[in-house]
């Protein structure tokens, strides 16, 4: 039903806009003599390629009162509304593909992706990468265990631009992320009522509504609302609503002669997908084909018959849930940002944002490989998933509705149905005061203030024995043992009750204080920032202790359940570190200049990395990075370029193994890194109307600081082993990535129609700090035809993976080492192929 409002809403608030827009179009034809004048705001551009690709433009991330992009002595990538959309990101995790250096995962879904950064060895989520909405940081901590912050973020036309920075100054201003930040402006009023509506059908049965509406309030004073309502079958159909819900986004300006005051709200509920790995073959080291029965490019074991399931170790005594939740989100924001010049060289600027909802996990996550049902009740090795019964004991039903017996030879795997339920709460603020000390030199002050807390009940493990095939159902097993009926699974097809079924709340407060000074001294703009920032942190995790649920020794899924006991291990981290950078950019001509920076940043632990599970005292160590860095940026009507090559060294990483069900094994091991590469943006425009873009990146990263082997047992192959790291590529991240993006506008009397197409390669990338599970290459096409008809309607046919390409960007994770047992590998396909078609009315 909220959906439902939320779609209504945003369609009917549009329609009226509509109706507005064209009575204050002929008002101000008739009244223009009249009306009394303002600081006139105007519409931003709908679709205009060079606003984000002139070094003219000036960016507000990363800088202390905002820098040109010519100026700007570090890696920035900006894109406007329009370029967003023909990146066609699946998620906002896919969009930062835009960006040299930066890998986004997005295999798993709309969210819950891992975003590796050249030369950062991230390997899951993305600790390295904060999203920003207006300038502030969504959430206090990049990172946690099932979140990272692009799941609380949806694309929508609400959003005006994006600038995605780099290291650089990141590290002093805001959260002070040493890795990658993207900073979504949001679209505002205008004078002049002015938005779209548009709807959307995709082949994958995407049925979308978008919309945005600007206006004036009263003189000086703006107002805007959008969002999006969407339900899709997804790629991969899992039986029940893939991506479910939109969201909705409303802004308020108020401008003066000195200043500028804007406040956002914004309401998400979304569910979506989250997509497990799917079995595959894997010839040699690094070629993969189909598996029999599963279309890679289509096929999810997600289903109807596993969708609804009682977890009874969840913490408090159980609870249901529900597969069609999937990762989604359901979150409420409010911010506002005050810029203000108090004459004198002295100016303000404070940004501030209150969020908190909810962003709970639903899905299905990979043990052992599959085998026959046979095997797997009476061969397979233990050690490798298999249950050791007498021979000839079992008997095994499909479990829920249909029932009937299992075929002996059927293809069978368990995989863990986990639950995590995660409460957030945010609240952040930046204040920065700047006063320009002499002509060119401007010295920047600012405190940053964050605090926020988290909720969780997890309920990890829950081992389902399910068919190995496509929408999969779950098999209930009992056996014969000497005359006593056990029962191997419940009545869901569940092996256990659940393996780390913890509660915990985690609170941490952030206080940093930062100098800036920028000083422009002829073609020279210098710039020095320090930031000294404390992180005081708490966590408190549940003890555990093993009980049987039932009392009944013949239920053997349930007889040593870990369950909170009513005591907690109290963890506390405080941290105090200081950052720094310093860059000198030289502009050898209006239209071309050169950079280099150098910067030390550090990464504080977060509540499930590095707090939970230490003690006191005994947290790892600060995560460190140092880089230096050159750039050269050009601009001229036949060639856009900006080039960077870097060296960075990182040290203080922790790793920590864990098993099939998701608990730690073991003690955690520290280890560094050495990474040297190039970024490359560039574009030619040969003639007029013809462009060739080319985002492309290569990195020679390998893992550093540890001369000691990684003990490990792989629940694959049953193998346990040890293996050094030293020297090895850093986990997922392609030595070499390129898009190349070749586009022809064509103009009409009645309008335009532009076309292009994407050819995207990604070079060879592996699965772990192991090295020893090859992911392969591949290369992909998308395309997209946009059409302009007149002033009001535009026409948009975007498609990705038209080739079907099969390619991999991740094995099974739950694992470390080779993920292949007798050529068969549990792995995550590329999505095949998505077309979509859109209608947009815009006024």
């Amino acid at each position: 039903m909220n959906r439902l409002i939320l779609s209504a809403a945003i369609t009917g608030i549009l329609m009226s806009a509509t109706a507005m827009a064209q009575d204050s179009t002929q008002a101000q034809d008739t009244q223009a003599t009249t009306t009394p004048a303002t600081a006139k705001k105007t519409p931003p551009r709908q679709a205009n390629a060079k606003t984000t690709t002139t070094l003219q433009q000036v960016v507000v991330t990363g800088s202390a009162t905002g820098v040109k992009k010519i100026d700007a002595s570090y890696t920035l990538t900006t894109a406007d509304a329009e370029q967003i959309k023909q990146a066609n990101p699946k998620s906002t995790a896919d969009l930062l593909k835009i960006a040299p250096g930066l890998w986004p995962e997005s295999t798993g879904g709309q969210t819950g992706a891992n975003i590796e950064i050249a030369g950062f060895p991230g390997g899951g989520d993305a600790p390295f990468n904060t999203v920003q909405m207006m300038g502030s940081p969504l959430y206090g901590m990049p990172t946690l265990s099932f979140f990272e912050q692009t799941t609380i973020f949806r694309l929508d036309d609400t959003i005006e631009r994006v600038e995605i920075l780099q290291g650089g100054p990141s590290v002093v201003f805001a959260d002070g992320q040493i890795g990658a930040t993207e900073n979504f402006i949001l679209k505002q009023g205008t004078e002049v009522p002015s938005g779209s509506i548009g709807v959307t059908y995709g082949s994958e049965n995407l049925k979308r509504v978008d919309g945005f509406y600007g206006f004036q309030l009263a003189p000086n004073w703006y107002g805007s609302v959008g969002g999006f309502y969407r339900d899709s079958d997804g790629v991969r159909d899992p039986q029940f609503a893939a991506d479910k819900g939109g969201q909705l986004t409303a802004t308020l300006t108020h401008d003066s002669d000195n200043g500028t005051m804007m406040f956002y709200a914004r309401r998400l509920d979304d569910k979506n997908q989250f997509i497990t790995p799917i079995p595959l073959i894997q010839n040699g080291t690094d070629n993969f084909s189909a598996y029999p029965g599963f279309d890679p490019l289509k096929d999810t074991y997600n289903s109807k018959y596993i969708q609804h399931v009682f977890l009874a170790g969840y913490p408090g005594g159980g609870t249901h849930a529900d597969l069609a939740n999937g990762r989604g989100a359901k979150m409420n924001f409010f911010g506002g940002n005050f810029d203000y010049d108090l004459g004198n060289g002295w100016t303000i600027s404070d940004k501030f944002l209150i969020d908190a909802g909810d962003v709970d996990t639903n899905a299905l996550f990979s043990g052992s490989n599959p085998a026959t049902l046979n095997d797997e009740l009476y061969n397979t090795p233990s050690s490798q998933g298999g249950f050791e019964l007498p021979a000839g004991s079992a008997t095994a039903t499909y479990a829920g509705p249909g029932g009937g017996a299992v075929d002996p030879n059927q293809s069978v795997i368990h995989q863990g149905w986990w639950y995590i339920h995660k409460h957030l709460k945010n609240i952040n603020n930046d204040f920065r005061l700047s006063k320009e000390i002499f002509e060119g030199n401007t010295l920047t002050a600012g405190v940053y203030l964050a605090h926020y807390t988290m909720d969780d009940k997890w309920a990890l493990g829950n081992q389902m024995l399910m068919t190995n095939t496509p929408n999969a159902r779950p098999i209930m097993v009992s056996y014969n043992d000497a005359g006593t009926i056990k029962q191997l699974t419940d009545n869901q097809g569940f092996l256990d009750n659940g393996g780390f079924n913890i509660a915990q709340h985690g609170k941490a407060t952030n206080k940093a204080f930062y100098l800036s000074d920028s000083w422009r001294v002829g073609p020279w703009l210098f710039d020095a920032s320090a930031r000294l920032e404390n992180q005081d942190a708490t966590n408190n995790v549940c003890n555990l202790t093993n009980v049987p649920l039932d009392g009944d020794p013949n239920t053997l899924y349930n007889n040593s359940v870990p369950v909170c006991n009513g005591t907690f291990a109290n963890t506390n981290y405080n941290k105090t570190h200081t950052s720094w950078t310093v860059g000198a950019n030289y502009q050898l001509a209006d239209n071309m200049s050169v950079y280099v920076r150098a910067n030390k940043g550090v990464h504080f632990a977060d509540f499930d990395n590095g707090i939970r599970g230490a003690t006191t005292g005994n947290t790892a160590p600060v995560q460190k990075i140092q880089n230096l860095e050159g750039g050269f940026k050009y601009q001229s009507d036949l060639i856009y370029a900006d080039i960077s090559i870097y060296h960075k060294q990182f040290n203080g990483l922790s790793f920590q193994p864990t098993d099939g069900a998701g608990t730690p094994v073991g003690a955690p091991a520290l280890y560094g890194s050495d990474s040297k590469g190039i970024n490359l943006s560039g574009a030619i425009t040969p003639i007029e109307n013809l462009k060739l873009m080319l985002v492309a990146n290569y990195l020679d990263g390998h893992y550093s600081h540890n001369n000691s082997c990684f003990k490990f047992t792989n629940v694959v192959t049953g193998v346990s082993g040890c293996q050094f790291i030293n020297g090895v590529q850093l986990q997922r991240q392609p030595k070499f990535r390129y898009m190349f993006t070749p586009s022809y506008r064509i103009p009409f009397a009645w309008g335009d129609v532009t076309a292009f197409v994407t050819y995207t390669h990604v070079g060879p990338h592996t699965q772990d700090q192991s090295g020893l599970q090859q992911l392969g290459t591949y290369s992909t096409w998308d395309f997209g035809v946009i059409a302009n008809v007149q002033k009001n309607w535009q026409l948009r046919l975007q498609g990705t993976n038209v080739t079907n390409e099969l390619g991999l960007t991740e094995s099974n994770s739950r694992i470390f080492g080779t993920a292949v047992s007798g050529g068969v590998i549990l792995a995550r396909p590329l999505e095949g192929r998505e077309i979509n078609f859109q209608v947009k009315y815009l006024f």
